[in-house]
């Protein structure tokens, strides 16, 4: 019986929480079956075809009507219409889509999904994370969503190569991890992308920055000063690299180099390259280093690398210092200082042997300015510093606070504090003014 009629003619209070539950339960139970029943028909139709992505959405929406049909004649169940659609909705997602993902990706409210095994699903809405009520019918649905996404970009996940990063169309960042590692089951995670870019408007809005400080980032941008945003997992640096990018002029050469390409820039001309693993036979390894080194090839204006995380950071200092100003990229740290302590770690992996003095020496030259993001304890993210190099003293890279994060009074419902400039001029003022960009003075007033 539908969920309609059973509502209609039950005799029970369905007020109290405990009747209405019990007839939820077995509604979920009739749907359950009615969409297995459903999949086996479409089965036996298309066989390997359903799950191939060669059907048309409009064809298998009809193929789907047709199959319930059919199974309705078999098992006769009443359904309203609001339930037959739903269900349609459903084998749909399954088919051509995520499955349980795809409402949730559909919510742009919603900024980050996890999924713990096929049977539990973690959401992060507005900086917390909640718990839902949706599920994968068993581990083989979840291993065909996460199949799907990956083979999208050529991809592949197995024994063998049980961890991958991926892209689902919109740019989300995907990551999965699968059995022998995974324990308890695949594991899932998507970091949504904004179906529109977020602009610096935005940022403003949410708090991230404040109108000085993107006014003064937008000129160090087209004063073409190499800048590095740094912050942990989650706080926002590639949505401010987006943003940042988005100051370059639109008559310069953009080649943007990711592990999985996510910024969305609108200027017209850009190139974006993209990292590949190895095949099955352990060849065809392209790694993010190889295209930094490839792009110095391609008359770069502006080289964007969407996050340093290996031997990568020499050969980007190197084009920094090597007439590539203006360039730009992110890496994970938990202070500007730290940035620069990760920075020369990653230099040491790449086999050079150099002496640190001349790594902070390569440092202090190439880098103008490190910005610093954070997530703060309410779930919002603001830059909490924008740093200059300064120079150095001996071995040390001096660093100094241009704008740093001002916390309020904890006060209930009110902001946790404020991005404000401390007073301090940056030494690189004239190299701006000789791009033909002004840095006035009254910018950085206390």
């Amino acid at each position: 019986m539908g969920l309609a009629e059973r509502l209609g003619q039950s005799t029970i209070d369905l007020r109290a929480p405990a009747h209405r539950e019990h007839v939820m339960a077995e509604y979920r139970v009739d749907a359950a079956g009615l969409k297995q029943e459903v999949q086996e028909q479409l089965m036996d139709s298309l066989g390997e075809e359903l799950y191939s992505g060669h059907v048309d959405q409009p064809t298998l929406e009809r193929m789907v009507f047709e199959a319930i049909q059919a199974v309705l004649i078999r098992n006769p169940r009443p359904l309203s219409g609001g339930d037959r659609a739903r269900i349609v909705q459903e084998v749909i997602d399954d088919v051509l889509g995520n499955g349980p993902l795809e409402p949730l990706l559909r919510d742009p409210d919603i900024t980050e999904i996890m999924v713990n095994g096929y049977q539990t699903i973690f959401i992060e809405k507005f900086g917390r994370i909640h718990p839902t009520n949706l599920r994968f019918p068993d581990e083989r649905h979840l291993r065909q969503a996460i199949d799907r996404i990956v083979s999208r970009i050529g991809r592949r996940v197995d024994e063998a190569s049980p961890m991958v990063d991926a892209r689902l169309p919109d740019g989300s960042r995907v990551n999965a991890v699968v059995p022998p590692i995974a324990v308890d089951g695949s594991s899932l995670t998507i970091r949504k992308f904004a179906r529109e870019p977020l602009t610096y408007a935005d940022l403003i809005t949410f708090g991230t920055l404040t109108r000085p400080a993107v006014d003064f980032l937008r000129a160090c941008v087209q004063g073409r000063l190499n800048i590095l945003i740094s912050g942990g997992t989650g706080s926002g640096k590639t949505t401010t690299l987006n943003v940042m990018s988005s100051f370059i002029p639109d008559d310069e050469r953009i080649i943007t180099v990711e592990d999985a390409a996510e910024l969305q820039l609108a200027q017209p001309h850009v190139l974006r390259l993209e990292s590949r693993p190895a095949n099955v036979e352990g060849f065809g390894l392209v790694t993010v280093r190889d295209l930094v080194r490839n792009s110095l090839r391609m008359r770069p204006d502006r080289i964007i690398v969407g996050e340093i995380r290996d031997a990568a950071a020499l050969d980007m200092l190197q084009a920094m210092n090597t007439g590539h100003d203006g360039s730009l990229s992110t890496v994970h740290a938990n202070s500007p200082r730290d940035a620069l302590f990760r920075a020369e770690t990653m230099i040491l992996m790449a086999g050079m042997d150099l002496p640190v003095r001349v790594i902070r020496e390569q440092i202090s030259s190439a880098l103008h300015l490190v910005i610093h993001q954070a997530r703060l304890r309410d779930g919002s993210r603001h830059v909490t510093h924008i740093c200059e190099i300064a120079g150095r003293d001996g071995d040390t890279v001096l660093m100094q606070d241009l704008f740093a994060f001002e916390y309020a009074k904890d006060q209930a419902g009110s902001p946790l504090g404020r991005l404000v400039a401390t007073g301090i001029v940056p030494h690189f003022v004239d190299r701006v003014r000789e791009r033909g960009v002004e840095l006035p003075a009254e910018m950085f007033a206390a």
